[in-house]
């Protein structure tokens, strides 16, 4: 596996993908939490958004539940899509791991890199997309 840095490699990832897990997901329609994930369900995405407090609420948005843990979405998930500062994301590995299938690709949103984390998700077998939008590929390469 790898780090997925050029555009064949990032459309194929948005093309191919059609479940994302947002991990630190927005309730908020002003912020890229929130309205990334947006754009990306009216693309056709299944987008699960996790964040512990909406889940606590029992909160929906996209027609899915929010959940707490990466590890309570019961459906394979394509993209594990992280809204996190870079020093919160090898908080997640862990959660990331224990997801039952693993993801295939974990999306690091534009601004966010940890070569440590993404090296040692390489070496589960996920490949990684560091610092780049999800919005902003799809509507510059699909």
């Amino acid at each position: 596996m790898t780090l997925l840095q050029q555009s064949p490699d990032v459309i194929r990832v948005l093309r191919d993908s059609r479940v994302v897990a947002v991990v630190g997901f927005h309730h908020d329609a002003m912020k890229p939490a929130y309205y990334v994930p947006e754009y990306l369900h009216r693309q056709g995405y299944t987008i699960i958004p996790v964040n512990p407090a909406l889940a606590g609420r029992g909160e929906s948005f996209f027609g899915q539940k929010a959940v707490s843990l990466l590890a309570d979405i019961t459906t394979p998930v394509d993209v594990v899509e992280i809204f996190r500062r870079s020093d919160k994301v090898a908080g997640h590995l862990a959660d990331i791991l224990a997801m039952q299938p693993l993801p295939r690709v974990v999306w690091l949103q534009q601004g966010i890199r940890d070569e440590a984390t993404a090296r040692e998700l390489n070496a589960h077998g996920i490949n990684v997309i560091q610092d780049r939008c999800m919005l902003s590929d799809h509507r510059a390469l699909m």
